[in-house]
């Protein structure tokens, strides 16, 4: 039963990052982390920020970095509509550390005008995505 393959296809809202026959599927749900394989029943969950693991039936696995959104398993395909995902590989690291220290200046400040849970938020993804662009290197 783990060598089934299904299809996947993760979606944003800018484009199609990936489409195609997986063994399996791991994803960050609100409520935990899970795995899907061939066969999975029917679900739909809620994601976190976190990562998305995939393994393509023709190869090693390869890892999204998202901040959220929805995953939905029916009859041997999943879908995943993601806020924002990125490829391990493809993640701009710059860009991401740039996005930490500020979140993390913010969090100093602490000034009146800052929303603290918004800057928690976007601290928390700029560390997933350097925590899995660092898998890639």
């Amino acid at each position: 039963m783990f060598d089934k393959p299904f299809k996947v296809e993760i979606i944003t809202p800018e484009r199609v990052l990936f489409s195609g026959d997986v063994l399996s599927i791991s994803a960050p749900g609100v409520e935990g982390g899970f795995q899907v394989l061939f066969n999975h029943a029917p679900l739909l969950s809620a994601l976190e920020v976190g990562a998305i693991k995939v393994t393509p039936k023709e190869g090693k696995e390869f890892v999204f970095a998202t901040s959220g959104g929805f995953l939905e398993v029916r009859q041997n395909l999943v879908v995943v509509l993601a806020e924002t995902a990125e490829r391990e590989g493809e993640i701009d690291v710059p860009r991401a550390q740039a996005a930490r220290e500020r979140a993390e200046q913010r969090l100093k400040s602490r000034g009146k005008d800052i929303d603290v849970e918004r800057v928690q938020y976007a601290l928390l993804r700029a560390l997933n995505r350097l925590r899995i662009a660092d898998r890639a290197s």
